[in-house]
């Protein structure tokens, strides 16, 4: 027979909250809680930045990597179609009319889709790390732009355009940038994409073995920063 202290504490357990593993209301998972920690720490990067919010994230991502273009003023721009390219870097040509090299401002073009032969595939749905080894390289451009004159850069305009082996020597320097700022391997993984993918235009992949270095040449840099870490 179970006696009357027994049947008393099993009642107060009845009434008693049975615990929960739940969080209170008001808390927020700690997956949540990194996103939005995550968030705030490169928030301090879109200083003086216009961006597209498809593809903020892995914009500021690649900002965090060149904190020498901290107050530099950058306009990232959707374009429908970039002849010849997937994205471009350009000193804005007003802004050159400015002696004082922090006044300048410059542009990213950005492809708003990357043309597939049987596709348009939007820029942000792009693996992240292709998408920022592609956005490094750029910003790569602009850090080599920042410490040239206003004369030199015009020079430089014209030089990209008629000169093949200029281009390519610019071409090197933006991902020596690149790989010197921390992003070799998203440079390494930009390339591999575009060298092996089998529904980008032959006529690319050609321009890009012709006038960029390979993902080895790339590799051989990233091992020469790491040795001299």
């Amino acid at each position: 027979m179970i006696n009357s202290t027994v049947l008393v504490l099993l009642f107060l357990n009845f009434l008693s909250p049975s615990p929960t593993t739940d969080p209170p209301s008001n808390s927020k998972p700690n997956s949540v809680l990194m996103i939005k920690a995550e968030e705030d720490s490169l928030g301090r990067f879109s200083v003086n930045k216009i961006i597209p919010e498809e593809i903020r994230k892995m914009t500021l991502i690649a900002l965090s990597h060149y904190p020498e273009l901290m107050n530099v003023e950058i306009d990232f721009q959707f374009q429908k179609k970039i002849k010849g390219s997937v994205m471009q870097a350009q000193p804005k040509v007003g802004s050159l009319l400015f002696d004082n090299k922090e006044n300048r401002s410059y542009r990213i073009k950005v492809s708003r889709y990357l043309e597939l032969f049987d596709e348009f595939l939007p820029i942000e749905e792009l693996p992240d790390d292709v998408l920022l080894g592609w956005l490094g390289h750029e910003l790569g451009h602009i850090k080599d732009y920042i410490n040239r004159s206003a004369v030199n850069l015009m020079a430089f305009g014209v030089k990209y355009l008629f000169s093949s082996s200029f281009v390519t020597q610019a071409e090197i320097t933006a991902d020596s940038n690149s790989v010197s700022n921390g992003l070799g391997n998203a440079i390494i993984a930009t390339k591999d994409f575009v060298l092996n993918h089998d529904r980008l235009p032959e006529n690319y992949k050609d321009k890009i073995r012709a006038l960029y270095m390979s993902p080895g040449e790339i590799l051989s840099l990233v091992d020469v920063e790491e040795e001299e870490k």
